[in-house]
């Protein structure tokens, strides 16, 4: 049996890595976007690298009549969220219109819901017409990412970049036709899963999401002013 060895130490290492390639978009007033929780603490590092502000980006699946599991569709949070429909099971399944504004209601409850408990009263981030990162630890099948990339389109959001550290080639080249860039560190092939790219792939605590979250506030907030005051004295007498 083949021992692949880990490329990325944990989420913090594979955030600090591909904020380095997220560079040329320091200057582009990105916003970040994480999908909870393992995105957080890699989003975490592009953030205060880009000294970006950064929010989260939680999507909601709308399941079938009857067959929760199977997904017709998604919510996708922001200031103005998203409804997602997937036609091809959609057409298959039917559901009335009434069925659908329902699990839409359900599903922006529990994304309220959710927010409260992560960010408190803080509303979400306006992304139109803004560059907009979109991270996450990895990818595997490509369905909630391929959801949150399609709100966020309809959102209207300038420019969408999706990055990624690690995802299986065949999901990326299929990712990256949702976005206007795809940025993905590696794509090793054989794939298999996610978590075997890291030595340390445990799972993200709520009370972590927290912490991150207020810090990465804090050294925008900070780097942002020091930016400010640098451009000044650049550009004074």
């Amino acid at each position: 049996m083949n021992i692949v060895p880990p490329i990325f130490a944990d989420r913090r290492d594979a955030g600090r890595r591909l904020a380095a390639a997220l560079r040329p978009y320091v200057d582009q007033d990105p916003v970040v976007l994480a999908l909870p929780r393992g995105g957080v603490p890699v989003a975490y590092e592009v953030a205060v690298e880009l000294i970006a502000p950064l929010d989260l980006l939680f999507v909601r699946k709308i399941g079938a009549p009857g067959h929760p599991e199977l997904g017709i569709g998604a919510v996708v949070d922001g200031a103005d969220p998203q409804v997602v429909m997937n036609p091809d099971v959609a057409g298959l399944v039917e559901p009335s219109s009434e069925y659908v504004a329902e699990q839409v209601r359900r599903a922006l409850q529990e994304i309220e819901r959710r927010r409260e408990a992560y960010v408190g009263g803080r509303e979400p981030i306006d992304v139109h017409g803004r560059t907009v990162l979109l991270v996450d630890d990895g990818v595997a099948t490509g369905g909630t990412l391929r959801a949150a990339l399609q709100g966020l389109e309809k959102a209207g959001v300038g420019r969408l970049v999706c990055a990624l550290p690690v995802g299986p080639p065949d999901v990326v080249v299929s990712l990256a036709e949702e976005a206007d860039e795809m940025v993905c560190l590696v794509t090793p092939e054989p794939f298999r899963a996610v978590g075997l790219w890291y030595r340390n792939f445990r799972q993200t605590t709520d009370e972590e999401v927290v912490d991150l979250l207020d810090s990465a506030q804090r050294a925008v907030q900070g780097g942002g002013e020091e930016r400010r005051s640098g451009e000044e004295h650049a550009s004074g007498p």
